[in-house]
């Protein structure tokens, strides 16, 4: 067992490749010395584990409404300066995780232009890095992805090409911070088929998750997918670390009950935890992990809000001031803040690019927006260069990109002395990228305004 040397799975020969290397370093770990080569009797160091994360970041996202209706969910911004996928990204370069492929569907430029060239998270590497993957026509895996199982699947032949030992199984629209190598390690250390990380959850409904019971062990002895009536709160967080080898065979299994007959026709998986996960649960060799830290599922409107709410609320959000574990992004410079002496700024982020004159309670601005004098902002999220005009009133809202809020008009409405996991997505107003709404004009609470053509 030796370690493995940093070649890239940019083609057929790069597996070859690293077992070739492999095979040099064990020709050199010993035994005794006979024509020049050392025989003694010399322990062998170990191998790492060939490491492979996937993004799963495809997702159509139509829970969070207007905020994907041009956009990819991954891209969707947090806490004004970030996009939800800079958290796996992030986690992954500070897990000392190198090769990460990111599989993509819906609306893939959105998501392109923000991940570039994975600079910002250190994977514009010649050997390895950031991969994109794509829905294609034509050859193995040809096809729309029905679900993640299924983009896993359809992309068998390229993580074949790589050969990983261990495949990192990611989500891309939740938020949290967490060091992925000790969850490999803790996978490795069980010899688990799967090692699922699980949360309790807070302020959300268990049954939008997977439901897992464990015993003393640490055993998963029973799993749910989004079962109706939830038998605990113990879920998964999307977070999955496979042996790759098992995960690929599985998936193949799955696939063959699945087989029309038609040839030309690939046959459609599902999502992981549909078939997989409970087949692997039931083999009785799937582990979990528990994140005892922050983490939330932000993928709908009133958990996107609620986790906003967090950000401003004394010791409940993630900390987004951890020196030792920075969440990273790809932005655009902007100038510091502008907060004028007609203001009043209570408990708010307000993002670089700001110009406030107005009020701002308990709120979080991205880069560029512009509060008027007179203006209220209160519970809401105005995102990137969005704008209130004078005399007008936003509440328990989302803004999107540069929306206008006329004079004197309202958009929301008070949730004041409600509890924020209270709050629900028929109690927040949502203004759609580029939308206007006029002078004077009334978004009720729970409304919603579609993005401008």
């Amino acid at each position: 067992m030796i370690p493995r040397f940093p070649l890239g799975p940019t083609s057929p020969s790069a597996a070859v490749e690293r077992r070739v290397a492999s095979k040099g370093q064990e020709s050199r770990c010993g035994g005794d010395e006979i024509g020049g080569i050392d025989r003694g009797n010399h322990e062998a160091p170990l191998k790492k584990p060939a490491i492979l994360a996937l993004v799963l970041a495809g997702g159509a996202g139509g829970r969070l409404e207007q905020l994907t209706d041009t956009r990819a969910k991954p891209v969707v911004p947090y806490a004004g300066v970030y996009r939800l996928i800079d958290f796996p990204l992030s986690n992954c370069l500070h897990s000392g995780i190198s090769d990460v492929w990111i599989i993509e569907q819906f609306h893939p430029q959105s998501l392109n232009d923000h991940v570039s060239n994975g600079r910002p998270w250190d994977l514009d590497r010649t050997h390895g890095g950031m991969k994109v993957l794509h829905p294609h026509l034509g050859g193995s895996g040809s096809g729309w992805h029905q679900g993640n199982a299924d983009a896993i699947y359809r992309n068998r032949a390229v993580i074949s090409e790589f050969a990983p030992d261990v495949l990192l199984v990611l989500s891309a629209d939740h938020v949290y911070e967490l060091d992925y190598s000790k969850v490999i390690d803790y996978h490795a250390e069980q010899r688990a088929d799967v090692t699922m990380v699980t949360t309790k959850v807070v302020g959300d409904d268990p049954g939008r998750f997977g439901i897992v019971q464990t015993d003393d062990d640490g055993h998963i002895t029973d799993y749910q997918y989004k079962p109706e009536s939830p038998s605990g709160d113990i879920a998964t967080t999307e977070i999955f670390v496979f042996d790759a080898a098992k995960l690929m065979d599985e998936l193949d299994r799955i696939a063959g009950e699945k087989e029309s007959g038609d040839d030309d026709e690939e046959p459609a998986l599902d999502d992981l935890g549909e078939e997989l996960l409970p087949a692997l649960v039931k083999e009785g060799n799937a582990f979990d992990y528990r994140l005892e830290g922050y983490w939330r599922d932000v993928g709908t409107i009133d958990s996107y809000w609620r986790s906003h709410m967090d950000l401003v609320a004394p010791a409940r959000g993630l900390n987004m001031d951890n020196q030792a574990w920075p969440i990273l992004t790809l932005a655009p410079q902007r100038p510091p803040a502008h907060i004028y002496p007609s203001s009043r700024n209570e408990n708010s982020l307000v993002s670089p690019g700001c110009t406030v004159r107005g009020r701002v309670i308990r709120s979080v601005l991205g880069p560029g927006v512009l509060v008027d004098e007179g203006a209220t902002v209160r519970n809401s999220i105005l995102l990137h260069d969005s704008v209130v005009e004078s005399g007008a009133t936003v509440e328990t809202a989302i803004i999107d990109m540069g929306a206008r809020i006329g004079k004197e008009a309202r958009v929301g409405g008070s949730t004041e002395g409600s509890d924020a996991a209270d709050v629900s997505a028929e109690s927040i107003a949502v203004v759609g990228a580029g939308a206007i709404v006029g002078r004077g004009a009334t978004v009720p609470p729970g409304g919603r305004i579609d993005p401008a053509d």
